[in-house]
């Protein structure tokens, strides 16, 4: 987004918590240390659940639904343990097995936690967070490791990215069992432009590929574009990109990161580009993508180059697939896209379209209800039958994070009240609610395994039993 005087009051607060830049599509591809973490304190009498179901990469799946089958309805809410972990955590915490891996903006340090106490098994310092002084902008200092990590069952790793210094990004993949490190790589900037680069959009695993997306800095300081990188999980092979066809921006930067389709299909939301530009640029966008990152569809709104020179960017939730094969995707402007993922339309090419909400971060999807992240007046569930976009429900207005469900509810927290909301699926009725901390970081996102919710605070992560 830019830094110029808004053209509507609502704007004010969009930039405010936006945290960074989005913009244009199409391209092409060509030890352990830490400070001394403080271990989980846990409620007396907490018990491990009864069963634990794994969470391994944001939103828990590759097409990012946030929809866990199966849990045990909700029973009473009550924090299990929080661990202060030194740092803030910005991504969601994965659940591999008992283990818990969150990783931290400060010092990059990435640790293990036991997932029925919160107790320290291992932390990792894999990078050098950046100082405010060492970014050309921005709104998180220190800035370390702020995307959502992923596993990869085939090889056991967990994978992060960290921002190293002022001007590097590198992949590392761990054993989360003890914390160490089994692939390092420098993630290079399509854009050559690392120091004006910024990695937040959920890590996702495509075709032996681990896919790492770039958008800017908050400010959107500096001549930077947005890019995909897929980098070989095993850390030897080449190295495919896809860089936004624009001239500058074109920021991929939602927290939800690339949804990945069952048959392989990447899609991207892009955000802004040049606000002079004359003929389509990709920006503003859903881009398809394969595996090896080549451009095979795309769409944009027909007042595309308006919602670049208003900085009312598609680009700020990720795509939500839907299962009947249609996409829902919602920008800063408030209106919903409902799309064919199998042919996206085009410019103006969207199946039914309506308005909906300014959507920032992931949505959560069941059936043809979707659950999306609203930055005002609490999110919406969104019904996509018959082809039409109609909002069934808002919830309570400050639960402005990016919701996931499970155990018959949808869950949600508000970033500036520190509350986790359980609500109802059906009405959008607020059934429980608990302070989890003071603040949580933009577009916070809850973890679900088994009867516990884990959610990644300013200083570390909380756990809270009942869920």
């Amino acid at each position: 987004m830019r830094t110029r005087p808004p053209i509507l009051a609502v704007l004010v607060l969009l930039a405010v918590l936006a945290g960074c830049s989005s913009g244009p599509a199409s391209g092409q591809s060509s030890s352990s240390r830490a400070a001394t973490p403080t271990a989980g304190t846990t409620t007396p009498g907490t018990t491990p659940p009864a069963s634990v179901t794994g969470w391994l990469q944001y939103h828990g799946n590759g097409q990012r639904t946030g929809n866990v089958a199966g849990l045990p309805a909700a029973g009473r809410l009550s924090v299990a343990w929080s661990a202060r972990l030194g740092g803030a955590v910005y991504g969601q915490p994965l659940v591999i097995g008992t283990t818990v891996v969150a990783a931290t903006e400060t010092d990059d340090v990435i640790y293990g936690l036991d997932l029925a106490t919160g107790a320290v098994r291992w932390h990792t310092s894999v990078g050098t967070a950046a100082s405010t002084s060492q970014q050309p902008c921005g709104n998180i200092s220190p800035l370390g490791i702020t995307s959502t990590g992923v596993y990869d069952p085939d090889n056991g790793l967990a994978y992060f990215v960290a921002q190293s210094g002022a001007r590097r990004h590198v992949l590392v993949g761990l054993d989360p069992a003890t914390g160490s490190v089994r692939v390092r790589q420098d993630v290079p900037s399509p854009d050559h432009q690392p120091f004006y680069d910024q990695q937040r959009g959920a890590l996702a695993l495509d075709g032996g590929y681990v896919d790492v997306v770039f958008g800017g800095h908050y400010g959107d300081c500096g001549p930077y574009v947005g890019s995909v990188v897929g980098m070989p999980a095993s850390g030897h092979g080449p190295i495919v990109s896809y860089l936004v066809p624009t001239s500058q921006q074109g920021g991929i930067w939602a927290s939800g990161g690339p949804t990945v389709g069952p048959n392989g299909t990447i899609y991207v939301s892009v955000g802004n580009g040049a606000s002079s530009q004359i003929r389509y640029d990709g920006s503003n966008s859903v881009t398809a993508l394969t595996p090896s990152l080549h451009r095979t569809d795309i769409f944009a709104p027909a007042n595309w180059r308006t919602l670049s020179a208003n900085d009312l960017d598609l680009g700020s939730m990720s795509p939500a697939l839907l299962s009947d094969g249609q996409i829902l995707q919602v920008g800063k402007d408030g209106t919903g896209y409902l799309l064919s993922a199998a042919h996206l339309g085009g410019v103006g090419g969207q199946v039914a379209s309506g308005r909906v909400c300014a959507a920032f971060g992931g949505a959560a999807v069941s059936g043809t209800i979707v659950y999306v992240p609203c930055l005002f007046g609490g999110l919406a569930a969104v019904d996509t039958a018959g082809n039409r976009v109609r909002v069934r429900w808002r919830g309570p207005a400050d639960g402005s994070g990016s919701p996931v469900a499970g155990g018959g509810a949808v869950w949600v927290a508000g970033p500036g009240s520190g509350v986790l909301y359980e609500l109802d699926p059906a009405t959008g009725a607020v059934r429980q609610h608990i302070k989890v901390a003071g603040t949580l970081p933009h577009f916070v996102s809850p973890s679900l395994a088994g009867q516990l919710l884990l959610i990644g605070t300013t200083t570390g992560v909380t756990a809270v039993s009942g869920a």
